[in-house]
């Protein structure tokens, strides 16, 4: 199989997830780099050892050696330069959410089908191995029929009211904490238990104003905290409470409760989202819960100290793989689409408030 050349766009969390596991990988490398001034572009493709760099996307999209295009901006770039990218003929790679409206997300998809080109989306949660063995037990009907769903996502990321004033904290870019952390939990919920038939949702920004790099304090307008119920296809009750302010905050933890017993997947660590996490079961008529030891065949092949890797590792063989053999991409842009969806129903059900049909 020859070698997939990237173009990175997006040098946050694309330096730091992206590049190195674009370097790892046996069949990509990383052949360009974009930054919006162009500067500062020429430097990091020089301290990176890129050999194309610039601050006109175009540029980078006419080079014949870049095959994909990895797009790690704020999410109020993604569609314009996916729609770009697609439009070019080149495969993306999109983090999430993947668009800032439902109908960008289908015009995507449907630019992607007519071009032919495989687009990932970076829901990483599906190649952990505790949630994925999780997603095996349920398919086995571990716990039986269900009962209710909780999910607890209480995190101290940004509780320092210090904490500067960026992007994140404007809606007018796709910051908040229902893009960053509610796209990956409505992706989730729908992996593991199937379609949201509606929901309802209250936002909140519990700190109003941060400083910018110049000690000003400006006014932050995204969502720092949510609260979603849900209603699953099958009737269930799912409720998710999210924050990203909380100091000392609990953690990640997903409980499902059912007939025949009980799944606990929970991690505590605050430092890293990935890492930490372990399963527990409960049988109805014992007391402890057990801690299940997950099997080779739901492990990852090799860890990182950045907890991000490992995953995004599998996700990239994936997507490797779908593009050799022009397959649909799982999580791809069918993916992102429905997330999309529930996260654009959980606003309109806080603006209204009223619960809001997703999937009939």
């Amino acid at each position: 199989m020859d070698s997939l050349g990237f173009a990175l766009v997006g040098t946050g969390f694309g330096q730091k997830v992206h590049l190195p596991a674009l370097r790892m990988h046996p069949h990509t490398e990383v052949v360009a780099l974009y930054h919006r001034h162009q500067p500062r572009a020429q430097q990091l493709a020089t301290q990176h050892h890129i050999p194309h760099a610039s601050d006109d996307l175009e540029t980078l999209l006419a080079l014949p050696e870049v095959d994909v295009v990895a797009i790690s901006t704020p999410p109020s770039l993604h569609f314009a330069m996916a729609h770009r990218a697609i439009a070019a003929g080149k495969h993306v790679l999109l983090e999430k959410p993947v668009t800032m409206t439902y109908a960008e997300a289908l015009t995507l998809r449907d630019a992607a089908a007519a071009k032919k080109v495989v687009i990932a989306v970076d829901f990483e949660f599906r190649y952990v191995p505790q949630w994925r063995y999780l997603h095996h037990l349920l398919r086995q009907g571990q716990v039986g029929a269900y009962r209710t769903i909780e999910i607890q996502w209480l995190v101290e990321g940004r509780a320092d009211p210090l904490r500067a004033w960026n992007w994140y904290s404007q809606k007018s870019y796709g910051g908040g904490a229902l893009g960053a952390l509610g796209s990956h939990t409505f992706d989730y919920v729908t992996w593991l238990f199937g379609d949201v038939h509606r929901l309802t949702a209250h936002l909140t920004t519990r700190i109003g104003q941060r400083p910018d790099g110049e000690g000003q304090m400006r006014p932050v307008d995204a969502d720092d905290t949510c609260h979603l119920i849900m209603e699953l296809h099958d009737g269930t009750p799912c409720s998710a409470a999210i924050s990203t302010v909380t100091h000392r905050g609990r953690g990640h933890w997903l409980s499902i409760y059912g007939d025949r017993g009980t799944l606990i997947l929970g991690s505590a660590n605050q430092a890293d989202y990935v890492h930490g996490f372990a399963l527990h079961w409960g049988e109805p008529q014992r007391q402890e819960l057990e801690l299940l030891s997950v099997p080779p065949q739901f492990q990852l092949p090799q860890t990182f100290s950045d907890g991000r890797l490992a995953p995004f590792c599998g996700l990239l063989d994936d997507f490797v793989r779908a593009i050799a053999t022009q397959t649909p991409m799982v999580p791809g842009i069918l993916e992102g689409v429905n997330s999309q969806k529930l996260m654009e129903c959980a606003q309109r059900s806080h603006a209204t408030g009223q619960w809001v049909t997703a999937f009939p």
